[in-house]
């Protein structure tokens, strides 16, 4: 079933959507950061931003309870183009929801976007390791010119991608979910937020009512996206820019992030009545599948370790029995089952890095697959966390 489905969306992706210009309209930008302790990769997304050649916008820092130099960064930027916002104890460090949420408030309250018509104000969530393409206003705008799109998801990079194999393997995982999986998403209308690079009209924020936009889920990007489609937005994922991020170098900070992912997917079971609810059918359940990942893949753990088994106690009965082992050929299926995708992602991934060709991209892809296996241990971290009722948000930590 898998399969079907993973093949469906990759046939899905290839299909290209041509947009034309309507007539252009002035949109004001406003890049959120939410920062705790962030010190050591600020300065340099900042720069980015403020070195974007787009006219009409700013970005808010939004400084949620750090204990560095996150604020003196903020404040040492361009002042017409960054402006700060501190977050204090006991109101600071209630996770990255919170802080977007107050953010949110504070440009209400302040007046910075009073002369602007929510329609035609756009907020971007920018991770404070976030560099942006330059040409990423220019690329998303367009989206923007149908009056029925909420949000818009830009690609994601890992700009740390050429220290290691372990840095390779997660800039391949986001090309890999970006140019199949958000790209086929597209044409069923179910693409995802995510925590990074998501802008996202004030308008169609503010139909979401409650205390703010954000839930405090563990994963608010894609609570976030799934409300909006319930709404009746239309969530619309771009391929021509991107954000890039540093990649997470230690094996186990790794499995760390992916839990809180996994335990955020989990609570976000909550979103599903929603979905039956207020989501058209196409689109609802593609994201009934999605929600279901976790659940698919804490099965799917046990499958790899039931494949040991069944070749040891084959490779055991073949020599007590006297007899030459099984023929290598059995392998195939097995194979075939396992890295046909691997073809596929190799092909996606070649086409964003042309300088390392198709064959060594397929030769990563395979390995890929393997890395594949960190969500059983991260999964079911998640999954514990989950049962024993840990909350905390397991920030990941700068290098």
């Amino acid at each position: 079933m898998a399969g079907c489905y993973n093949t469906s969306l990759f046939l899905l992706s290839r299909r290209r959507i041509r947009r034309s210009r309507t007539d252009r309209k002035e949109r004001f930008y406003v890049f959120l950061l939410a920062c705790l302790n962030e010190e050591k990769v600020l300065s340099e997304s900042l720069a980015r931003i403020t070195s974007l050649p787009a006219r009409n916008f700013m970005a808010l820092v939004i400084d949620d309870g750090s204990d560095d130099r996150t604020s003196e960064i903020a404040l040492a930027a361009d002042p017409a183009l960054v402006r700060l916002h501190r977050r204090t104890p006991p109101n600071a460090r209630k996770g990255k929801g919170a802080a977007l949420n107050d953010g949110v408030r504070h440009l209400r309250e302040s007046g910075l976007l009073d002369r602007h018509d929510p329609a035609d104000v756009v907020l971007c969530v920018v991770d404070a390791d976030g560099r942006l393409d330059p040409h990423v206003v220019q690329s998303v705008d367009p989206y923007f010119d149908d009056p029925r799109t909420g949000a818009v998801q830009v690609c994601v990079r890992m700009y740390n991608r050429h220290l290691g194999l372990l840095a390779r393997m997660q800039d391949m995982e986001f090309v890999v979910y970006g140019d199949v999986f958000q790209s086929a998403r597209r044409y069923i209308g179910s693409v995802g937020m995510g925590g990074n690079g998501q802008f996202m009209r004030l308008s169609a924020l503010n139909t979401l009512g409650g205390d703010g936009p954000w839930s405090d889920s563990l994963t608010e990007d894609l609570d976030l996206g799934v409300r909006l489609i319930a709404k009746g937005w239309t969530n619309q994922h771009c391929t021509t820019a991107a954000v890039s991020q540093q990649a997470v170098l230690s094996l186990r900070r790794l499995i760390r992030q992916r839990s809180r992912w996994f335990q955020g997917h989990l609570q976000s079971s909550g979103l599903v009545p929603l979905i039956l609810r207020d989501v058209p059918t196409r689109a609802a359940l593609d994201l009934l599948y999605h929600l279901s990942s976790p659940v698919l893949i804490l099965l799917t753990s046990l499958l790899p370790l039931s494949f040991v088994v069944a070749v040891v106690a084959t490779t055991v009965a073949s020599v007590q029995a006297g007899q030459p082992l099984v023929s290598p050929m059995w392998l195939l299926g097995p194979y075939a089952l396992s890295f046909t995708a691997a073809y596929a992602y190799g092909f996606v991934y070649a086409k964003r890095e042309r300088e390392l060709g198709l064959v060594r991209s397929v030769l990563l892809a395979h390995v890929f697959v393997f890395y594949g296996y960190i969500w059983f241990a991260a999964g079911w971290w998640g999954f514990w966390r989950m049962l024993t009722g840990q909350r905390g948000w397991l920030k990941t930590a700068r290098t």
